[in-house]
């Protein structure tokens, strides 16, 4: 299949399914919520996942960033150094840029080719952290789901399952969309403020939502 018939292919199957970008800050709960969705029956892609699968030993991004960022941000068993990486790019937004320029082509084209693959699915959700950001990701969703909570709660809640400080999840917290122009652009939202039942009736009341909208 040359390239101008997989576009025509993703552009026919992609019209004829819902995909709902889920995105929302650090420590919103993203994918707590996604997979609620997994559990309702909804496909599921993760831009994280896809990231990290790009950035382990030998993945294919890794050349690329081996020759942008040099050797010290390569570990000996040839994965990206992720603690080095996140402290340079969330203290220089070029250097973030960068890296951003390298993987979102290539996660976008994966998204892509996993949305081909889930055409069985009654809708899609595509979690992109940085949705707000991404206009080319924007164009892949017909509505954009944010996962909403306060900024305590987001950073207690990045503490306690992670070694950061405060002061860098505040920092990662300053750099990502501010939360008034997430809600903004939302089509939906989700308040992740309360406990899991009340996450589960959102959940329940937006799949239905999503189920009759194809």
């Amino acid at each position: 299949m040359n390239p101008a018939d997989s576009s025509a292919t993703f552009s026919t199957t992609a019209s004829k399914k819902l995909c709902v970008g889920l995105t929302g800050g650090i420590g919103c709960g993203k994918s707590t919520v996604a997979d609620l969705f997994n559990k309702l029956g909804a496909g599921i892609i993760d831009t994280d996942v896809l990231a990290h699968h790009l950035t382990q030993s030998d993945g294919i991004a890794i050349p690329t960033i081996r020759s942008t960022f040099g050797n010290d941000y390569i570990n000996n068993d040839g994965a990206l150094n992720r603690d080095k990486m996140r402290e340079l790019i969330f203290s220089d937004i070029t250097e973030k840029k960068r890296l951003e320029m390298i993987l979102h082509p290539l996660i976008l084209e994966q998204v892509k080719a996993q949305i081909l693959q889930l055409h069985t699915s009654p809708y899609i959700i595509v979690i992109v952290p940085l949705l707000p950001e991404s206009p080319a990701f924007q164009q892949l969703i017909q509505r954009t789901l944010v996962v909403d909570c306060n900024e305590e709660t987001q950073t207690n809640r990045v503490i306690s399952r992670s070694s950061m400080s405060k002061p860098e999840i505040n920092n990662i917290i300053a750099q990502q969309t501010p939360r008034p122009e997430r809600l903004r652009m939302a089509d939906d939202i989700i308040h992740n403020d309360s406990d899991m039942d009340n996450l589960v009736t959102q959940a329940a009341t937006l799949h239905k939502r999503y189920l009759n909208t194809n």
